[in-house]
This record gives structure tokens, C-alpha cells and sequence, in this order.
């Protein structure tokens, strides 16, 4: 359903996605895209992309009320967008609305690529069997990161609820709204430490877009943050290079 790609005659494949789910994020995502297309291509052409920025609070409101099926429909409706304005594939640049993804990829008029089967694939390369799992509430308590994750042998562990509590309101007072403060990435760096100590995690997942953001290059846990916005980018970057 290209459109935009025929009226300027190009032939370079068009990547959607669906922003705002944080605003702050989806700069990253923009940014990191560019960032990723150059280094491969190794000029200073820049890629086709088209991102459809939704409204956040609505999909929040949806999730707290268990309304999965009012989210699915809003993504699949936004998706379509991105089809109509030329995308040939989409992209939702945050992990929580995942929880639906096998669900709005049955309805998408194009293919999607998911954050959480990417990160699998990065987690499966480093030799990763036990990883933990930092994100939002519904990230966090969903089945959907232990199904694909199952796939490759990988066990997923996720924090105390009493973290939990703290990750997930950290996460939408805070983070989401950008506001990165020291001690938030510290609780965030010893509720991680605890895990490395007791639960023997070989990793951990920063399975919100916007954890990146404070905990990026931070602590000394001699394991690896699978950064799940960078791992995105590069599968996305990757498409639009086939």
C-alpha cells in the first residue's frame, strides 16, 4: 500500500511506527534510526519513515481498565495509518502495548516487527539462560515476555511485587513524563544488584523505553542491560536495508 514511496518514485522500503508510547522515547527511536542507517550504509542519506504519535493516556486508561480489546483496536486503527501514509512495515516503539501484539498483527494490513522477539534473538547470541525483566506493571506481570523468551530456553525472572510497585510508578510519574533522577536509577541499580545476588540473573531486560534513558551506562553489575530500544532500531534498520 505504498503511496508516498510511488508519488516520489523511490524504491527504498518505508518504516512505520507508532510513537508516543512515551513521547520521550520515540525521539530516541527517530534518532537512533538515523543514527543505525547511516553506520550501515555508511553515507549520510537518511531513511524513509513515517511515525504516527498516539495518545498515550488513552492507551494507559485502557490497560488499567483490563480493556485489551479496546487496545488492540486502537493500535490496529493506528496502524492502518501508518499503512496508508506508504509505511511497508510498522513498529510499535514500546514494549507494554506487546501484551497485544499477536492479536493486531493478525490485523495489520502490513508486517511488524516485535521488540520482544528482537530481544529474544539478542539475549539467545550473548548465551543468556536466566534474564530479568524491568518495565511497566502490565510488562512486567504479562505472559507474553516468558512465551516468546520460553522459545529459546531462556528463563525470565521478574522483581519482588513490593519492586514492582516501585518500577511501575517510577515508570508513569516519572520516566514517561521525562523525569530521570539519581536516586530513582539508584533503587532501580540495587533492586537489580539483589537480583544478580539471588537470583543469579545473567542479564537484565530494560523492557520499557524509557529505562534506557536513566539506567543507560549506568552501575557496575558486570552483566549486560539488553536495551530494548537500540535492539528494536537495529532489527527495524535491518528491514529497511533488505
Amino acid at each position: 500500500m505504498r503511496k508516498l514511496g510511488d508519488r516520489f518514485g523511490g524504491d527504498m522500503p518505508i518504516a512505520g511506527i507508532i510513537g508516543g508510547i512515551g513521547p520521550e522515547s520515540t525521539i530516541e527511536y527517530y534518532r537512533f534510526i538515523i543514527e543505525e542507517y547511516r553506520q550501515q550504509r555508511g553515507t549520510e542519506d537518511y531513511p524513509s519513515l513515517v511515525i504516527n504519535s498516539v495518545n498515550l493516556n488513552r492507551l494507559v486508561k485502557f490497560f488499567e481498565a483490563g480493556e485489551l480489546g479496546e487496545v488492540t483496536k486502537y493500535l490496529a486503527t493506528e496502524i492502518q495509518r501508518l499503512a496508508q501514509a506508504g509505511a511497508d512495515f510498522g513498529a510499535l516503539s514500546a514494549n507494554t502495548p506487546h501484551v497485544v501484539f499477536e492479536d493486531v498483527q493478525k490485523q495489520s494490513p502490513i508486517p511488524l516487527i516485535s521488540i520482544v522477539e528482537a530481544t529474544r534473538e539478542e539475549a539467545k547470541n550473548l548465551g543468556l539462560k536466566k534474564v530479568a525483566l524491568f518495565g511497566t506493571r502490565f510488562t512486567m506481570q504479562g505472559a507474553f515476555y516468558p512465551k516468546v523468551f520460553s522459545r529459546a530456553g531462556i528463563t525470565l525472572v521478574t522483581p519482588l511485587p513490593d519492586e514492582q510497585s516501585y518500577l511501575h510508578d517510577k515508570y508513569m510519574n516519572e520516566l514517561v513524563k521525562g523525569v530521570f533522577l539519581d536516586e530513582t536509577r539508584k533503587r532501580m541499580l540495587s533492586i537489580a544488584e539483589r537480583m544478580k545476588r539471588e537470583e543469579r540473573i545473567e542479564g537484565l531486560i530494560l523492557g520499557g523505553t524509557e529505562l534506557p534513558l536513566i539506567l543507560r551506562g549506568s552501575g557496575d553489575l558486570q552483566i549486560p542491560f539488553l536495551d530494548t530500544t537500540r535492539i528494536h532500531v537495529r532489527s527495524i534498520v535491518a528491514r529497511l536495508l533488505s
